[in-house]
């Protein structure tokens, strides 16, 4: 495991965190807490984890520093297909940001790609503390087909999942209920899963995001109180 921690402590930002309360939340706390090249690197502990996943290039780690008001938490890189860890960032102790590789780099080589693929649907597939998925797609584009592909996988294992339209600032404003439309159309979405519009430069789509967020924490600490219970009447 390659492992960094990288805290900030600057002005905090306000967030609408939900999982407190209903009330805005101080992000008070936020750091990479590793950059894993497997499981060995994986955070212990067992607090959810929300997973960012998005070709490459689309935004992911902005959306990680838009969403907590920092500007170089989470690294981002000029050049498509260079990020090959899974970066985990902890938030207020409450939580995980699982910033997955991105893919669909057409000049990665196939090795890379497949390489690619088998980390993330590894890590997707088996991690337990995983409590939703953030798709980033580009509202400018329609959904592309590994976008499409990513997609039917995260809904053939019945994640929750909330798609992000990004560069929402690079399209007008009137122009995103049509951009969202299509985004729904083209991944055939039921009315259950959420649709932003989202910039890291002009500001929209935050609110909702961390709705939602706090929505994933509320329930997966639901869930292990309902376990715990179950646990210590069996135990009786």
């Amino acid at each position: 495991m390659t492992s960094e921690k990288s805290a900030i402590s600057e002005k905090p930002a306000i967030s609408v965190n939900p999982a407190i309360s209903g009330k805005p939340t101080l992000i008070h706390k936020a750091e990479l807490y590793s950059t894993a090249v497997g499981p060995s690197g994986y955070p212990v502990g067992g607090l959810p984890e929300i997973a960012l996943a998005g070709r490459s290039n689309v935004g992911k780690s902005s959306l990680i520093n838009y969403l907590i008001n920092r500007k170089g938490l989470a690294h981002t890189s000029g050049t498509p297909g260079k990020t090959q860890t899974l970066n985990f960032y902890c938030i207020n102790d409450t939580f995980y940001f699982a910033d997955l590789p991105g893919y669909g780099y057409a000049k990665s080589s196939k090795a890379d790609r497949a390489r690619w693929g088998r980390f993330i649907e590894a890590y997707l597939s088996a991690r337990r503390e995983l409590a939703g998925v953030i798709l980033l797609v580009d509202l400018r584009h329609p959904p592309m087909e590994s976008d499409k592909m990513m997609m039917e996988w995260l809904s053939h294992y019945r994640f929750p999942i909330l798609v992000a339209g990004a560069k929402a600032d690079k399209v007008s404003r009137g122009q995103w209920a049509g951009r969202i439309t299509g985004i729904r159309k083209d991944f055939s979405l039921s009315g259950e899963t959420p649709v932003v519009a989202v910039s890291s430069l002009s500001g929209p789509g935050k609110e909702e995001i961390w709705a939602w967020i706090g929505e994933r924490i509320e329930e997966r600490a639901l869930i292990k109180d309902k376990t715990r219970i179950l646990n210590a009447e069996n135990n009786l």
